[in-house]
């Protein structure tokens, strides 16, 4: 079941809130057991557990790509008839382009899925790809890109139609270290400047630590929130907090919290 937020609770300035939500596949594996999660507009969250946790499934259910077997979903802004609609953003593991189509058409799908106006499309096209670093690169094809540019297509892709949340699933786990500092700091940039609300999935410490206002750590399956933690290191960020103590004393602590998730998962 999914609903809009209650009055009361857009008072709270809250995004996304997830109650008693649980979710059980056709073939018995229980994903999530009970999860309850608040989210605040403009807020940047990572949730971060061991494989099979259910993270990847807490997203999608959010998304609408999938149903809760109990519980509720609840998004502030628009009510449940329009849930998964464009007010949601999905950045997804792999890029997913479409090989045959330039960059610019592979920006442009989910404008030509909304039927948006032409006029109206192309400005919005203009500007994702001017946000993600990829205006001189609008003819190019997936084939002619590094795998950092497809991320930034993909990127792209889920801003233009300008949805309230963002959410992203590991986007950055098969690139390389360099290139993944880089869209880190990039991603944090956008975020500061386009005032999104953020739910990413990694299984970095390391990166949530760096990007998050806030980390939730996942228990091994079925999923459940076992820790919570702010960081409160002050924005902007940058290579300074990444080698700071502090950036390592989170590190720590949320690692610590991580580690019984992994000795729950034998001969992982």
């Amino acid at each position: 079941m999914v609903e809009s937020i209650v009055p009361e609770t857009d008072a709270n300035n809250l995004a996304v809130r997830l109650r008693g939500v649980t979710k059980t596949y056709d073939s018995g594996v229980r994903a999530l057991g009970s999860l309850d999660l608040d989210v605040s507009s403009g807020e940047f969250v990572s949730l971060l557990g061991p494989s099979g946790c259910g993270k990847s499934t807490a997203l999608r259910l959010i998304a609408g790509l999938a149903t809760p077997s109990t519980g509720t979903v609840e998004l502030s802004h628009h009510g449940a008839e329009q849930r998964g609609s464009h007010r949601v953003g999905f950045v997804f593991q792999e890029p997913t382009l479409m090989p045959w189509a330039n960059v610019r058409d592979n920006v442009r799908l989910p404008l030509k899925l909304a039927r948006a106006a032409a006029t109206d499309a192309e400005a919005r096209i203009e500007a994702a790809l001017d946000q993600v670093g990829l205006a001189d690169f609008a003819a190019a094809y997936p084939r002619e890109l590094s795998g950092g540019m497809k991320m930034r297509v993909s990127l792209a892709r889920a801003l233009v139609t300008d949805p309230d949340i963002l959410l992203m699933d590991e986007p950055f786990a098969a690139l390389d270290e360099i290139t993944r500092f880089r869209l880190n700091n990039d991603l944090l940039s956008l975020w500061r400047n386009l005032h999104k609300t953020v739910i990413f999935v990694t299984h970095s410490v390391f990166e949530s630590v760096y990007l998050s206002q806030r980390v939730i750590v996942m228990t091994a399956r079925p999923g459940r929130i076992g820790a919570e933690f702010r960081i409160t290191s002050p924005e902007p960020r940058g290579e300074e907090f990444r080698t700071s103590a502090e950036y390592a004393a989170f590190c720590r602590e949320v690692s610590g919290a991580l580690a019984p998730s992994y000795a729950g998962q034998a001969g992982a």
